[in-house]
């Protein structure tokens, strides 16, 4: 299911690249093909008008796959270590989509889009759907789309999504918000015992991923963040973060990452923290949309007298700006 898995187009398959027909679209992306995911992906990175009709198509499949999100620091082997999960996953017989995000230039906006290059094995795999998204400057690791892509995956039937992050930095860690199981990869040489414990991108992680185990200083590095965990306050049954070494490069310990996903998936299921994180998850979607419609409703407001006129009002020291938000929304609710 990769896009570059068909070389041969399928019927319809001119028609599907610039349909609008959502229901012609779900239906080809629920029998498989790529050019219907891509078709639908594309109108969801968009914002189209179609949006609210794609959501409503997909909603009957939400919630059926895996969400596995991978994050961590520029250079740490996210991309290597998505492209041997792909083939450990494929070997257990799952449909697989990636999303990776590439971050784009603050000063053209463009993007390279370049991860797809390091998963260029499953370019011919039919059960494997790979792709990248630009973040368009939206902070946090992930783009404002993701997790409306996610979804496309799961209506396609993909029983597992792996979310790859932006390269990150201490304080992006939206992808948590996302996944049902979070990877946080490190590497040896990134950090003294004391960046182990500061907050923030570490705290999300459900397993940490030591990559590039081959290198000198490994076992510290693990022995930081051994330490680390034991700091937590954890009650009885709650999840203790698993603690992987890796070479992704080499494809070792890429098996033992699977297993830790699929006992934090286990420990999900049998402590009802899975349908939890889905509707935790359903929560922040339906607070976003509903926070981009007021700001839209605002925007628009920019366009007739009313937000000026309580502009100049506020800069003349007439009204608070307090109370003026509270003029500004009662207008909005008429």
């Amino acid at each position: 299911m990769s896009e570059a898995a068909e070389h041969v187009p399928p019927a319809g398959t001119t028609s599907v690249r610039r349909s609008r027909d959502v229901p012609l679209l779900v239906e080809r992306a629920r029998a498989g093909d790529p050019r219907a995911v891509a078709r639908l992906i594309t109108l969801v990175e968009n914002g189209d008008a179609l949006l609210p009709a794609i959501a409503a198509a997909l909603a009957p499949y939400a919630g059926q796959a895996q969400v596995v999100g991978l994050t961590g620091s520029p250079g740490v082997g996210k991309s290597t270590t998505t492209n041997e999960l792909v083939r450990a996953l494929r070997a257990q017989g799952h449909r697989v989509g990636v999303l990776a995000v590439d971050p784009s230039s603050p000063f053209t906006g463009g993007a390279i889009l370049g991860d797809r290059v390091r998963m260029q094995d499953h370019a011919t795999d039919p059960g494997v759907y790979i792709r990248s998204m630009s973040s368009r400057g939206h902070l946090g690791g992930l783009a404002a789309a993701t997790p409306q892509a996610v979804r496309v995956l799961e209506g396609a039937g993909c029983d597992v999504v792996l979310v790859e992050t932006v390269g990150v930095g201490q304080a992006e860690v939206e992808v948590a918000s996302l996944a049902d199981t979070t990877l946080v990869l490190l590497a040896p040489g990134m950090g003294d015992a004391i960046q182990a414990v500061k907050a923030g991108i570490l705290e999300i992680a459900d397993v940490f991923v030591i990559n590039k185990a081959d290198r000198d200083g490994v076992d510290a590095t693990v022995r930081d963040i051994q330490g680390m965990i034991a700091l937590g306050e954890r009650g009885p049954g709650q999840w203790r973060p698993q603690v992987v070494r890796s070479v992704a490069a080499r494809g070792e310990g890429i098996d033992d990452i699977a297993a830790a996903i699929d006992k934090h998936r286990g420990w999900l299921v049998e402590h009802g923290e899975l349908r939890r994180r889905q509707e935790a998850r359903a929560a922040a979607e339906i607070e976003a949309i509903a926070l981009g419609t007021l700001r839209a409703r605002i925007g628009s407001l920019r366009d007739g007298t009313e937000l000026a006129t309580l502009a100049t009002k506020v800069a003349e020291g007439a009204l608070d700006p307090y109370t003026a938000a509270d003029e500004l929304l009662a207008q909005l609710a008429r």
